[in-house]
């Protein structure tokens, strides 16, 4: 079974290979009170990737190891900047499948192969406190990379790695590197030894330079190429082939200008947030279910907000696809969260007003209706459907569908698609207010809410474009939604209750605290109702965007 350590390091540039060690005296660092040398290890990783280093573009490192405290299968997820999630795997001749599983999303069904092996010699040591507690790891690594796909290169260096111990204050980080400045010694610009050595035995491209030099004759020629300056004529094909370039990845000064740079930009978002947190939904990291299952519910309401700027004739069959994901998602979850009311509901009861064994009853109810699905959400997200959902997502932000529209300035086009949602709203609420308390105004209740949902995200992808007013409107309907989701929540914790009652009596039991919880569950719900109203009113005063 993988195991997971989180890693806390910076990487530092070190002599050239062969020179002198370059480290100075860390007893000055505050906090250590000695340094003990380890010795040297005699490392040889080979790094894994696929053909095209999809790993590697997403800073993403596969490795397997021998030599060392820690001989086996390492996979590195970045976390923050100097902070990754290291998953470890048993020594094996193959990838583990736990390990693969990991970065499916990324990979596909492209084979891993073995593309850079990196022999090192660490120099270790260890900053310990008057404790003799171990602070951090400082090591002189002495590399010799060797290119194993895509060319025959070798490079070698030297750098300094300063790791934390684990559980320490990151903040010790700070006074290591001040320490290692004065003494000339600055931060890698790699970052990772893999990027390193990729970049440094990477195969000579004679092509891109002759192309290069064509480009520069063309242009000392006034003969601008096909990298000149794109013309705008307002005709669908122009606008997409235009906005196909900008979907690649973008430089850092590139600014979204059009409504579709904007709500592309929004949208590949979304598209990286479902492939970013497939390894943490795996892994069962709190939340990640949940907010893989809003980043496909953005998404999806995205195509059908704008669909003005994104042909709805090609994305609406990818929502599809994102509405059976979301649904995939929440197989457990909504039953968790209704658990969870349940649970607090019948906690806040006094205790003279619990008869019969409301609790058992209760967890026997919740486990029967949990579809034990982990192994069957993981087996979705080994599926082939969900595979293809993917790849038909990066195809989409790669060429998008662009409309006419989406070649305009993003403060009518997109400021439309988002009144347009906002008036949807109000017909919605106003549909509600009209009707009479009962099941009829719980459904419209429930389509409101739906609804100021999709309001909300379009305002949020508006954000960028329209400032304030749309941030504000983010705001509103956010508020809207948590009212009218108590609301929603009321509704189905009745419909448990009731259940619950039913079964009950039927074994015999004394139903009398589902009817007080059913009573407390039916005034919130009033409650909301009474307040809805003023929330609206407050709403609509400030208007959309």
């Amino acid at each position: 079974m993988a195991d997971t350590k989180r890693e806390i390091e910076r990487k530092y540039e070190g002599p050239p290979a062969g020179g002198d060690a370059p480290l100075p005296d860390l007893t000055d660092v505050p906090g250590v009170s000695g340094v003990i040398d380890k010795g040297v290890a005699e490392l040889d990783a080979t790094y894994y990737d696929t053909a095209d280093q999809r790993l590697a573009t997403a800073s993403l490192t596969l490795r397997r190891r021998t030599g060392g405290d820690d001989a086996g299968w390492h996979l590195k997820l970045p976390v923050s900047e100097g902070v990754r999630d290291e998953i470890r795997a048993p020594l094996s001749d193959t990838v583990p499948e736990d390990l693969t599983a990991l970065v499916r999303s990324r990979i596909r069904e492209a084979e891993l192969v073995p593309v850079v092996r990196l022999l090192s010699a660490r120099d270790i040591r260890h900053l310990v406190d008057a404790s003799g507690t171990l602070l951090a790891e400082v090591s002189v690594d002495r590399v010799r990379a060797e290119r194993l796909s895509g060319g025959a290169g070798s490079a070698e260096w030297t750098e300094i790695e300063v790791e934390l111990a684990d559980d320490g204050d990151p903040a010790f980080l700070d006074k290591v590197e001040k320490k290692l400045r004065k003494a000339g010694i600055k931060r890698s610009a790699s970052a990772s030894k893999l990027a390193k050595a990729l970049d440094d035995t990477a195969p000579h491209k004679p092509e891109k330079a002759e192309k290069a030099e064509k480009s520069g004759k063309a242009e000392k020629a006034g003969k601008p190429g096909k990298a000149g300056k794109a013309g705008t004529t307002g005709k669908v094909a122009d606008v997409s082939k235009a906005t196909t370039k900008a979907a690649k990845p973008e430089p850092p000064d590139s600014t979204p200008r059009t409504a579709g740079d904007h709500i592309l930009t929004y949208a590949r978002a979304q598209r990286d947030a479902i492939v970013e947190l497939d390894p943490a939904v795996r892994r069962d990291v709190p939340d990640s279910v949940h907010r893989m299952r809003v980043a496909t519910r953005r998404l999806r309401s995205t195509f059908r907000s704008y669909g003005k700027i994104l042909d709805r004739t090609v994305t609406d069959p990818i929502g599809v696809e994102l509405k059976w994901l979301a649904a995939e998602l929440g197989v457990d979850r909504d039953q968790e969260v209704l658990t969870e009311h349940l649970t607090t509901a019948l906690d806040d009861l006094p205790s003279d007003l619990v008869t019969g064994p409301v609790q058992a009853r209760l967890s026997t109810w919740s486990g029967a209706r949990r579809s034990g699905s982990r192994q069957h959400l993981i087996a979705v997200l080994d599926g082939k459907r969900y595979l293809d959902l993917l790849t038909t997502l990066d195809t989409l932000v790669a060429g998008p569908p662009l409309r006419e529209a989406a070649s305009k300035k993003p403060e009518k086009v997109i400021a439309k698609a988002v009144r347009k949602d906002f008036e949807k709203v109000a017909d919605l609420v106003g549909e509600a207010l009209e009707l009479p308390s009962g099941s009829e105004r719980d459904l419209a209740m429930h389509d409101a809410r739906k609804k100021a949902k999709r309001t909300r995200y379009a305002a949020e992808a508006a954000t960028p474009a329209l400032g304030d007013p749309a941030a504000d409107l983010v705001k509103s309907m956010k508020s809207l939604q948590t009212l009218l989701g108590d609301h929603q929540d009321s509704v189905m914790v009745r419909g448990a209750l009731r259940e619950l009652a039913t079964e009950a009596h039927e074994a015999g039991e004394n139903a009398f605290t589902y009817g007080v919880l059913y009573g407390r569950a039916e005034q919130r719900a009033a409650a909301v109702e009474a307040e809805l109203p003023g929330e609206w009113e407050a709403i609509e005063d400030k208007g959309a965007v």
